[in-house]
């Protein structure tokens, strides 16, 4: 194995935050003059990416619409592969994700998915003890040593085959206010990827394990050309081989649908796949097009990946895929079990089931889900119709997609009890968000941030452009909206439920969010400052 080359002495960063018990075996000098490196030569640039996508979204809301990018035209067109994939790898037909909370880790690792992706970002609220006791977790899984014994006494470990695990840092947006570097805060992505590499990396490759990562959000090439470089300097820094950090990238961005070849290529000595964000990429949708009267989205349960700017998305993405050699992920699968309701369950089930048939049959190499239960029933599915590890050989030359179809408004309603819902979820979510829980069932879906994201975006979108009816032709207007986020913050502060004692910040922010002239970028943004 390479030697780490000797590093040159450097201010380290420093902590603003409170720091806990054990987080000093993670902040520890070494560390922080690594995450300080990190920040000097790779922030500017990042800052000036995220620069890029305001003009971008400005342009968009002016008028004009996402497309294929004429300059890179090559690259789409030429005849280029990504790198070898790893053993470890070759199969992931049923993945899950979740938090890096110390118990989640274990029943992931030991669910029988082939892989478990540790969530730093939609699924997690990012206290400043919650990202470092992640770390602690995920230090603890890839030595083998995590334990976890429960209130009740219950002790649980890992056993038998635990799952490959792939870590997914923040997006590029968002800050880590609590470790700051020459006065500025650093990218929470330098430092969940930083501190991560820093103290498991070495370990997970000398057993061929990576580190393998998930990378959110991103809207362009040049953001993955920056995540590639940031891995090869780690890479160097530590002294690892090259290209032994491999990276899935999450499609779920509507400016990223039209570059996926491009990011593809960027990172092709250490992509193996693309991820359908089906989540985020609705928000995104919302969120890109919000100055477009003529691309309104109905409800959220009527926006499913059989409408047809999601299964053009979904069947582009696995013809790209596999066309560069590298694994289409399908989506997740947001149920979770229904106790005490048999009729119920087997509905949801049912459902799990036939969206997981839609994934496998298209051509996709794997799917997600967000609870233990469901890996048995997407694996039955994907076991039947993928016997093979992956289906690289479908290539789906059938498929022939254009941008109008990418970015085509789907048809549907808006119902009473729809709007209702939106501004329940997105109130309830943010408000065990702030009190520091980032994976929230409601109604037995897990919602995380991309839900609670797509919830308030159409309702803002519903409220902003005017003669929206619902389905009895009655007005949406923002007294509806206002009467609505009322009744449910009066329900949530005395139920006692998770983010019962923020109900009232929450509601605060979402009212300001939703009431604001323009749709706001995050709502885990201006959620941030709130945190502790």
């Amino acid at each position: 194995m390479a030697v780490p080359k000797e590093r040159v002495v450097t201010q380290p960063a420093r902590i603003e935050g409170q720091t806990g018990p054990g987080h000093d075996r993670i902040l520890t000098p070494e560390a922080l003059v690594f995450l300080a490196g990190l920040h000097r030569r790779f922030d500017t640039r990042r800052l000036a990416l995220l620069a890029a996508r305001r003009e971008r979204q400005a342009r968009y809301d002016a008028g004009a619409l996402p497309d294929f990018r004429a300059d890179t035209a090559e690259i789409r067109s030429g005849k280029w592969t990504v790198a070898r994939i790893p053993a470890a790898l070759q199969d992931r037909r049923v993945e899950i994700t979740g938090p890096v909370e110390r118990k989640m880790i274990i029943n992931a690792l030991n669910s029988g998915a082939k892989v478990f992706m540790a969530d730093f970002e939609d699924s997690s609220a990012p206290t400043f003890a919650n990202q470092l006791d992640g770390q602690i977790n995920l230090r603890d899984a890839v030595n083998g040593n995590i334990e976890f014994t429960s209130p009740e006494g219950k002790q649980y470990r890992i056993s038998g085959n635990p799952a490959v695990l792939v870590v997914r840092p923040r997006g590029w947006h968002l800050p880590e206010r609590h470790i700051t570097v020459d006065g500025e805060p650093m990218a929470g992505a330098l430092v969940d990827f930083g501190l991560y590499a820093f103290h498991n990396a070495r370990t997970l490759q000398a057993r061929d394990r990576g580190p393998y990562f998930y990378l959110p959000k991103m809207e362009a090439m040049e953001e993955a050309a920056l995540w590639d470089d940031v891995m090869s300097a780690a890479e160097d820094e530590l002294g690892l081989p090259s290209g032994c950090m491999k990276a899935t990238v999450l499609i779920e961005t509507l400016p990223a649908v039209f570059q996926m070849h491009e990011i593809l290529h960027a990172l092709r000595n250490r992509a193996v796949g693309l991820n359908c964000g089906r989540w985020d990429y609705i928000f995104s949708y919302l969120k890109t097009l919000r100055g477009h009267r003529d691309r309104l989205l109905p409800e959220r349960g009527q926006v499913l990946m059989t409408v047809p700017f999601l299964k053009a998305y979904s069947e582009l993405l696995i013809q790209t895929c596999h066309r560069r050699g590298a694994f289409a992920m399908g989506g997740m699968a947001a149920q979770i079990p229904i106790k005490g309701d048999e009729v119920a369950n087997e509905a949801a089930m049912a459902k799990v089931r036939a969206d997981k048939l839609r994934e496998v049959q298209a051509g996709h190499d794997g799917t997600w889900v967000a609870h233990p239960a469901l890996v048995p029933v997407a694996q039955e599915i994907f076991d039947k119709y993928m016997p093979s590890p992956n289906q690289l050989n479908v290539e789906r030359a059938d498929v022939k997609v254009t941008r109008d179809q990418l970015i085509a408004p789907c048809s549907g309603s808006i119902s009473r009890a729809g709007f209702d819902n939106n501004v329940e979820v997105a109130l309830r979510y943010t408000a065990s968000w702030l009190d520091g829980q980032g994976c929230v069932p409601i109604h037995h879906l897990m919602e995380d941030a991309a839900t609670a994201e797509i919830a308030r975006a159409q309702l803002w979108q519903w409220l902003h452009h005017g003669s929206v009816e619902f389905t009895d032709h009655a007005p949406i207007n923002f007294a509806l909206f206002d009467h609505a986020l009322v009744t449910h913050t009066h329900r949530l502060r005395e139920s006692g439920l998770p983010g019962a004692a923020r109900a009232d910040e929450a509601a605060a922010l979402l009212a300001s969010l939703t009431h604001a002239d323009q749709l706001g970028d995050f709502l885990t943004l201006p959620a941030y400052d709130r945190l502790a």
